[in-house]
């Protein structure tokens, strides 16, 4: 086969390398430590589709011998958790592979794998003949819950694989849990069938922590009262350490439902039960930082040793995380700026961070931001906190920290505001 037909070949395969999932290098890293955390997971039944993501990952940073242990990674875990030597769960691993091989010059090694998808497809055609096979819908919308903003597409990518292979319960489960999501993003109810889905789903699948906490979100929703529930779901912790997001979303019920101090007490013993993984760690500074910095005005001033607690972890985050020391930066400077020992801890770090500005618009937006309500809630300094306001608003891009900026404009705005609202350039997408 010639190296154009090969090329048109690889184009029409279904894998990482043809879901246009280009980002840029700071997008690429921190997805890089998402991924890195899923692995730690205990008992992750994605965890085949989390070695390709990865692998596709490392490609993209240009660590091409690592993509392919991972790749090779992949295959073996997927066989694995399917208890089989192979099938249609290696269709989009042996595209990665062919596009990997082809990169590197080794045509004779692409080929060798577009003739094993070539083998698979026919061995294992797609039960409906106007549809991809249903192991290849299941793993691009577990793949596009990372890169995509389409959570619509996502929904319909694990309906379509719930609906035709009904006895695989992970798709399943995805698919409510989804649909729960997108609801959350709608001005609308999506489906007023949600919380019946949820619990089959949950009958279904009663050890996935995340799908457990989403549904008493969708009965908060529906007015039930929860609080029960929520400790109920929370006694067993020996259970909790293995769902990252489930984990995340139980601390937020926490907190909303019953107290920020529990949720620190939970998330500590948590911690404590398995110290060395690295994600509980974030979640530990996460309930910190919401007791000291966002829950301030209901709460009496932190003991001083709480204070060193948070302190501490989110010191040790900056490690752990490099390539988000931008945010964890600025998370440490919102609690010496509630500290009453460190507070010119705070000014320094942000004038650090201003005079090296971040090269990315979004990160410039975060910092701006950030440090706008750092002058308005803790140094009062309120002209101050409107220029940077102005700043994040005025770039371009569209972004959670800008809307946020605009949003606090618009509420506190003067003539000069006013003007400068209107002259806003539209964000690019």
């Amino acid at each position: 086969m010639s190296a154009a037909q090969s090329q048109t070949t690889l184009e029409s395969l279904q894998c990482h390398f043809t879901w246009d999932l280009d980002r840029k290098r700071s997008i690429l890293l921190l997805l890089r430590d998402k991924v890195e955390d899923i692995r730690t997971e205990d008992g992750n039944r994605w965890l085949g589709h989390s070695y390709n993501l990865w692998g596709f990952i490392q490609y993209k940073l240009g660590l091409n011998e690592e993509a392919k242990s991972l790749f090779q990674k992949a295959a073996e875990t997927l066989n694995k958790l399917r208890d089989a030597d192979e099938g249609p769960w290696l269709v989009v691993n042996y595209g990665n592979l062919a596009w990997l091989h082809h990169h590197l010059g080794d045509l004779e090694e692409s080929q060798a794998y577009l003739s094993k998808v070539d083998a698979l497809m026919e061995k294992y055609p797609s039960p409906s003949q106007d549809d991809l096979h249903p192991e290849i819908y299941a793993e691009t919308a577990w793949t596009l819950m990372f890169f995509g903003e389409d959570k619509k597409l996502v929904v319909d990518y694990y309906e379509k694989a719930a609906r035709m292979q009904p006895d695989m319960v992970d798709w399943n489960t995805s698919y409510v849990i989804w649909l729960k999501n997108a609801q959350n993003f709608s001005d609308t109810r999506l489906d007023p069938d949600l919380l019946e889905k949820m619990r089959q789903a949950k009958e279904r699948d009663p050890e996935n922590l995340y799908l457990a906490v989403l549904y008493l979100e969708q009965l908060a929703d529906e007015g039930e009262n929860i609080r029960d529930e929520v400790r109920e779901l929370a006694g067993n912790v020996s259970t909790l350490c293995c769902n990252n997001s489930g984990m995340w979303a139980l601390l937020h019920l926490y907190i909303k439902y019953i107290s920020v101090d529990d949720a620190i007490d939970l998330a500590e013993k948590v911690l404590k039960e398995h110290p060395d993984v690295r994600y509980l760690k974030r979640l530990v500074a996460f309930c910190y930082r919401s007791k000291i910095v966002y829950k301030s005005r209901n709460y009496p001033d932190p003991e001083q040793s709480m204070m060193d607690r948070a302190i501490a972890l989110h010191e040790e985050l900056l490690s752990l995380y490099p390539h988000s020391s931008l945010k964890n930066e600025t998370d440490l400077a919102a609690i010496y700026a509630k500290s009453r020992h460190s507070k010119a801890k705070a000014e320094q770090i942000f004038q650090k961070l201003l005079k090296n500005e971040p090269p990315e618009p979004s990160d410039k937006q975060m910092l701006y931001n950030k440090y706008a309500n750092y002058l308005a809630c803790d140094r009062k300094a309120y002209h101050r906190s409107t220029q940077y306001h102005m700043k994040a608003a005025a770039i371009p891009e569209k972004s959670y920290f800008r809307k946020k900026s605009i949003g606090t404009l618009e509420r506190n705005k003067d003539r000069e505001i006013e003007e400068f609202l209107r002259n806003l350039q539209e964000p690019r997408q």
